[in-house]
């Protein structure tokens, strides 16, 4: 941790898929910074809150609106938002159905939030942090769905980022590696799969959570005040080997 303690202290943030991996590790690093933290996801028994930290999880799916909308309307102000939602249905994203479903949570869904959290985070020069990914910039042959969603996650990003400049909100997206979630479970535990990750990946490690949450809490920051439609890859350098 390079920030201060009372880095967000007054300040309220949405995190979205915040119940488990890398929204998990992005409300607590939050938290622990001092915002009030709203952590919005399927399973928010899962979410274990460290003591004293002022962080409440609830159950909203990103593809109901109107649940959206009531989360944020009880929101007294709102100055972050990151969206961090997503899923994945390797082998089964040729069919039509799970491949509207995946477009419909990772893409749909972070628009969702962003155009209903906007009129408040325009009253606090807000910021919105998106979460794109590696398959943003190559393809994936078993997940056709989840890279369409987060290309289109990194240009809904760009467009955004131009739309809400002059409302003084800032959007930006972190493009996560191979990082060690419930997602990539499956891939960790299957050796032949695993092995050539880690040896195309320069730093030869899975990433963490909370290496992710570090870059979300830096372009969240007064530090990014001039960051804006930025997608930061956040990868062990996989894509640059």
């Amino acid at each position: 941790m390079a920030f201060e303690a009372n880095l967000f202290a007054g300040r309220t943030a949405l995190v979205t898929g915040a119940t488990t991996g890398i929204g998990a590790a992005v409300a607590i690093a939050l938290a622990r910074l001092g915002a009030k933290v709203l952590a919005l996801g399927l399973q928010p028994e899962r979410l274990e809150v460290p003591p004293g930290l002022d962080l409440q999880a609830r159950e909203v799916n990103v593809t109901d609106a109107a649940a959206l909308e009531a989360s944020i309307a009880g929101l007294a102000r709102l100055d972050i938002l990151v969206n961090c939602a997503g899923i994945i249905r390797r082998g089964d994203e040729h069919e039509i159905d799970v491949f509207e479903q995946v477009i419909d949570v990772n893409l749909n869904g972070t628009l969702r939030c962003c155009r209903l959290a906007r009129e408040k985070l325009a009253r606090q020069g807000g910021v919105i942090v998106n979460t794109a990914s590696m398959l943003s910039f190559f393809g994936g042959g078993l997940v056709p769905a989840y890279s369409a969603s987060k290309g289109g996650v990194m240009q809904l990003t760009k467009s955004l980022a131009i739309a809400y400049a002059e409302q003084g909100i800032r959007v930006n997206a972190v493009a996560p590696g191979w990082i060690a979630t419930p997602l990539t479970a499956a891939l960790q535990s299957d050796p032949a799969r695993a092995e050539p990750i880690l040896q195309r990946t320069p730093l030869k490690r899975w990433g963490q959570p909370e290496d992710i949450a570090q870059a979300v809490v830096f372009l969240c920051s007064p530090a990014a005040a001039f960051i804006t439609g930025a997608v930061v890859p956040v990868d062990g350098g996989y894509l640059v080997s």
